[in-house]
C-alpha cells in the first residue's frame, strides 16, 4: 500500500522524519562549521591603542615613524610562522601597504615596538619596512589594518617581494587570522 506522499516514503518512512534528520545533520554542521572559524581567529592588540582607537603620532610621520607594539594571541597548535600586512584601504589613489612581514616567530606572541619581525617586503612607498602613517592632508581619518595570519610553514619570499607576493605565497597555509584597526588624523 502506498501512503500519502506528505507523510511516507515508498519504504514507510515518514517525510518528516526525514527532513527531521535533515535539520539535526544541517544544524549540527552549521555548529561544528562556526566553532572551527571562531577557533580560527587570532586575537590581535596592541598596548599603545585600542581596536577602532587613534594610533599615537609617535608611529606617524609626524613622529619617528617605528612601529607600535602588536600582542597576537590564541595561536593554534601546528603554527610554524606568522605573516602581517598593514595596509591604509583609505588613501587617495587606492589601499597603501604600509608594512609587509612574514616568517616571524610565533612563540614570541609579540612585536615589539620599533622591531623588524621576520623578514620584512617592500612597502608602498618600495622600501623594505614599516612606513608610519601619513594621511595627505584633507582627506581626513584614515584606517590601518593590522593583518596578522598564523602559517602552517615558513614562506620562501625573496625579500623584495610586496603584498601581492606575500598573499599568493600564504594563500593555502592560512590556519588562522586575525586583524587590529587603527585610526589616524594628520594635525598639520
Amino acid at each position: 500500500m502506498i501512503g500519502n506522499n506528505k507523510t511516507e516514503a515508498n519504504n514507510g518512512i515518514s517525510f518528516e522524519a526525514i527532513n527531521r534528520n535533515k535539520f539535526v545533520s544541517m544544524y549540527a554542521f552549521i555548529l561544528f562549521f562556526m566553532t572551527t572559524i571562531t577557533a580560527a581567529t587570532l586575537e590581535v592588540s596592541s598596548a599603545s591603542f585600542k581596536q577602532e582607537g587613534f594610533i599615537p603620532a609617535i608611529y606617524s610621520c609626524e613622529g619617528k615613524s617605528i612601529n607600535p607594539p602588536i600582542e597576537i594571541r590564541n595561536i593554534p597548535d601546528g603554527t610554524r610562522s606568522l605573516a602581517l600586512i598593514m595596509d591604509d584601504p583609505d588613501a587617495t589613489k587606492g589601499t597603501f601597504v604600509h608594512w609587509v612581514a612574514w616568517n616571524i616567530d610565533p612563540a614570541k606572541k609579540t612585536i615589539p615596538e620599533n622591531s623588524s619581525p621576520g623578514t620584512e617586503g617592500k612597502n608602498g612607498a618600495g622600501k623594505n619596512g614599516y612606513i608610519g602613517p601619513c594621511p595627505p592632508a584633507g582627506t581626513g581619518t584614515h584606517h590601518y589594518h593590522f593583518k596578522v595570519y598564523a602559517l602552517d610553514s615558513k614562506l620562501n619570499l625573496q625579500n623584495n617581494a610586496g603584498k601581492a607576493e606575500l598573499e599568493a605565497a600564504m594563500e593555502k597555509h592560512i590556519l588562522a587570522k586575525g586583524e587590529l584597526i587603527g585610526l589616524y588624523h594628520k594635525s598639520k
